[in-house]
């Protein structure tokens, strides 16, 4: 049997031609930016439970999300949070690329590829107090439609009939940075002509601060919120949680064209590699998240001199920053001291399952914008965190090829790859 052979010229090119987001610092792709490029921290005290308690009292929440704006009371009732931030984000992101879908056809060339890390953490709290207090009759029978990680993409299908590949990543940290990719390889491959991509995440509840507080990852700098995020600081103590959505409209280039659509960058690589290594520790090497970028610049048929910006996976943590720099000094040799390298979750917090396409959207902008926006918090630079992480200001800069690194617990690394048109 003759080998089939998939060359790169026979695929179609994908563009980004909306964008829809929700986050600590912003909602819509505006509001988001503005504060990115002028170093705004979406950092405060927790307000969506008490947290006395709690050795972590800080998160970067979504604070002004109002999701009656985007969806009708039923829905509202019927989605968690994570849902709700996810077709919100979608229907900004629809109507920023001026996209209608047709709701009376049948649309399976347009499929939705949305992700989360943890999925309904507040349906599940919510309706296990109930189940306690009052006895299982009184479950939600759309306790289990609620909670699972697949209803973000479901109810986006739902909400626009479309018909197309409906899938979910669910790969911790790098989730959403999989949706896109995965959404990137179907359009490539002409599966589809048009995916709704990113993901969601809603986990600043009781049980989700309580875990990562046990497990020591997150940062308790309780009385400084703003400056309690600060990738590749030597006083860093820890990630602070986030919440939020991004959303993609990921459309094939001639289809974009045609309908003459605002063109944000060309996604053009996708890496992924497994550490195989520990369930939440990185490898200090950094070894398989470098070979990670290598894959994805490798897709693009990029060379490692040509990459102008990076956004960072960047957690804030003692052993990431360290590993991530090791990463992109094995991926880009030389080139590492010339590239721009940030951190915006030094601002939104870290968005967990949701953080990928948060920072593949600022990657987007930073394109679209000419502006790299700034790692803040930097005062004090580690000294095994040696590159230029764009401190404390936003720098102009015509970025020409940008990639966006996550990075997941079990060992899932991804990178992705934009360029300007």
């Amino acid at each position: 049997m003759k080998n089939i052979d998939y060359e790169i010229d026979n695929k179609r090119r994908v563009v980004i031609t909306g964008i829809g987001i929700i986050s600590s610092v912003g909602i819509g792709k505006d509001s988001f930016w503005k504060s990115l490029i002028s170093g705004k921290s979406g950092v405060d005290k927790i307000t969506r439970f008490d947290p006395s308690n709690f050795s972590t009292q800080i998160a970067a929440e979504v604070n002004d999300f109002n999701p009656e704006n985007w969806l009708n009371k039923k829905q509202i009732r019927r989605m968690d949070r994570f849902t709700q931030f996810a077709v919100s984000a979608a229907k900004m992101a629809c109507d920023d690329a001026n996209l209608v879908i047709d709701k009376d056809k049948d649309n399976f060339d347009i499929g939705a590829s949305i992700a989360s890390g943890i999925g309904g953490t507040e349906t599940w709290e919510q309706q296990h107090k109930r189940l306690i207090e009052m006895g299982p009759d009184r479950v939600s029978p759309f306790f289990i439609p609620m909670l699972i990680i697949n209803m973000a993409s479901s109810q986006i299908s739902l909400h626009f009939k479309i018909r197309g590949p409906i899938i979910t990543a669910t790969t911790a940290c790098s989730a959403s940075a999989n949706s896109i990719g995965d959404a990137f390889e179907i359009i490539r491959r002409k599966k589809a002509k048009i995916m709704l991509a990113g993901g969601s995440e809603a986990a600043i509840t009781p049980m989700g601060v309580a875990g990562f507080c046990n497990m020591r990852a997150l940062s308790t700098r309780n009385d400084e919120p703003k400056k309690a995020c600060r990738p590749f600081d030597i006083d860093r103590d820890g990630f602070v949680m986030g919440e939020g959505a991004g959303v993609l409209i990921l459309e094939d280039l001639e289809h974009a064209i045609e309908r003459k659509a605002n063109i944000y960058a060309e996604v053009i690589g996708y890496g992924m590699t497994g550490d195989a290594y520990h369930v939440t520790a990185m490898d200090m090497s950094g070894k398989s998240v470098a070979k990670a970028i290598e894959f994805s610049l490798l897709d693009a048929g990029i060379n490692i001199n040509e990459v102008d910006y990076i956004n960072a996976h960047g957690t804030s943590t003692k052993m990431n920053d360290v590993a991530e720099t090791k990463a992109i000094k094995l991926a880009l040799k030389k080139n590492s001291k010339k590239v721009m390298v940030s951190s915006t979750k030094s601002m939104t917090g870290h968005c967990l399952g949701a953080a990928g396409a948060v920072e593949i959207t600022a990657c987007a902008l930073a394109i679209k914008n000419k502006i790299v926006p700034p790692t803040i918090n930097l005062d004090n630079p580690d000294p095994e965190c040696d590159l230029d992480y764009v401190p404390h200001f936003a720098r102009k800069h015509d970025v020409k090829v940008a990639l966006s690194n996550s990075m997941g617990f079990g060992g899932h690394n991804v990178a992705i790859t934009l360029k300007k048109l």
